[in-house]
């Protein structure tokens, strides 16, 4: 029997699946305190999509709002999540600017990262562990799991043993975003990754697309998981990841130890699901077994997009036939793993074939720079055909010959005139200066979240089902919220 540490994904990946990044400060001020307390070993919470998505669409400013919650966390390490080649924008961001992310997010009082790469660029996690290291945080190398038939063990217990071999990585984080692992292949995985990750830690998280994710946590921790990433029962399921609810019950059962107070859990998703109620978010989901997962492997996040792509074509009947062109593109790409960037890639460079009607007619610019090697190498050649339709696109010429350029942090201060103040730089690197302009007019983040209910609210909200819009914003001296479908 084992001692199974939880670490908490209600205020990170259980927003980010559900919510689509919206959750404003004061949606998880008045519960910090109590996750706090509850017995995590982490409490993942800082991202830089999240600031993104705050200020353009909540035009709240990240920095005050992450302030106000981690003054609500006094003992939990709060871990911040950073991707080694382009963290801060969506695609490629000077190492210049992904460190100082890092350093102003450990200013801010961030103490854990994981550090990961879908293509294992393992000197550039390196680089940023290292940086992790001088504000004595913990480190998680992270291997994004994904299925395919060059991501066999072989493949998986080399990058473990890399990834461990690394003396800044604490722990490795095995990362399944569609939740596709199963008892049988995590029988030779797990296994195969114990064996190369040198007494290590092995976390696991798995987003519960499948509904199978909390059956493959028990089946991991058979084979030497030790930490499971968890969210409150109202953020979890779904396209986001188990209970800790139903895990910690579950670990027990099978005879584990762990360090949870139950009775604060309860508090926790009330709440959350009071707020998900007022501003019209998903909360307590469930998903039945859908073997198209199988293919596709689009993680929790990244179908709320899919079909927000196809809703503003007025195509959402296509979703089907794109969800099959989705796991066509990948093969045809390489098969690179299903995560930031590349699942956004992926999506709508099949969104952009079944609307347009033209396979690769539209190609992206990030589509060209990862067929250039920019982003690494991918894990299978791309197919050649493929390969012809991306370099004849009108963009490509341009992008293979101007590689992303690497300014300095002087430069890019030059750049955005913002002089000594680097959190306004990475504000300003993020998301044009008007959309700072609106989120300053907002004020100052609010300590709590309107989740009143009345007759005029359940009225607009059953006027909305038959809208075109996906939301309604209601703006008055006394309120402040946003509705949505």
């Amino acid at each position: 029997m084992a001692h199974i540490q939880f670490l908490d994904e209600t205020m990170r990946d259980g927003q980010q699946s559900l919510w689509g990044m919206r959750m404003q400060a004061g949606m998880a001020y008045p519960v910090a305190s109590t996750i706090d307390k509850t017995g995590y070993s982490t409490i993942s919470f800082a991202g830089s999509s999240l600031f993104e998505v705050l200020i353009r669409h909540c035009h709240e400013d990240p920095w005050a709002g992450l302030d106000l919650v981690m003054s609500q966390i006094k003992r939990t390490p709060v871990r911040g999540g950073i991707r080694s080649n382009g963290s801060v924008t969506f695609g490629f961001t000077p190492d210049a600017l992904m460190d100082l992310w890092m350093e102003r997010l450990c200013v801010h009082g961030v103490r854990s990262w994981w550090i990961y790469d879908v293509l294992f660029n393992i000197e550039k996690m390196q680089r940023l562990a290292k940086l992790a290291k001088k504000h004595d945080c913990k480190v998680a190398g992270t291997m994004l799991f994904t299925l395919s038939p060059v991501h066999d063990d072989a493949f998986w217990a080399d990058k473990a043993n890399k990834l461990s071999a690394l003396p800044e990585v604490d722990s490795l984080l095995l990362y399944d975003t569609g939740g596709v692992l199963d008892r049988e292949r995590i029988s030779t995985l797990v296994p195969a990754i114990v064996a190369n990750a040198r007494g290590k830690p092995i976390e696991m998280h798995s987003n519960n697309m499948l509904g199978q994710s909390a059956k493959a946590y028990c089946d991991a921790v058979e084979f030497g998981v030790s930490v499971l990433h968890t969210a409150a029962r109202s953020m979890a399921n779904g396209p986001s990841i188990p209970s800790i609810d139903i895990m910690a019950k579950n670990m027990e059962v099978l005879g584990h130890t762990h360090d949870i107070d139950m009775s604060l859990l309860k508090p926790v998703s009330d709440h959350f699901r009071r707020v998900a109620k007022a501003a019209g978010y998903l909360h307590d989901q469930s998903y039945e077994y859908d073997v198209t997962s199988l293919t596709t492997q689009i993680p929790g996040g990244m179908m709320g997009t899919l079909r927000n792509q196809l809703i503003q074509q007025n195509m959402l009947e296509k979703l089907p036939e794109v969800l099959d062109e989705v796991a066509r593109v990948r093969r045809e790409l390489g098969y690179p793993g299903m995560a930031t960037p590349f699942a956004q890639l992926v999506g709508t460079l099949a969104v952009l074939n079944i609307v347009t009607g033209r396979r690769y007619g539209t190609v992206p610019d990030e589509v060209i720079q990862y067929a250039a090697g920019y982003y690494g190498e991918p894990p299978a050649p791309i197919d050649p055909q493929v390969m012809d339709r991306i370099m004849a696109a009108p963009r490509a010429k341009d992008i293979v010959e101007n590689p992303p350029r690497q300014p300095s942090i002087e430069d890019l201060r030059r750049q955005h005139g913002t002089g000594e103040d680097d959190d306004e730089l990475i504000l300003r690197a993020l998301v044009p200066a008007a959309d700072i302009a609106r989120m300053r007019k907002s004020g100052p983040p609010r300590k709590d979240y309107p989740t009143l209910s009345s007759p005029e609210l359940d009225q607009v909200r059953k006027l909305m089902k038959t809208a075109s819009s996906p939301y309604v914003r209601l703006h008055t001296e006394a309120l402040d919220l946003t509705l949505r479908r």
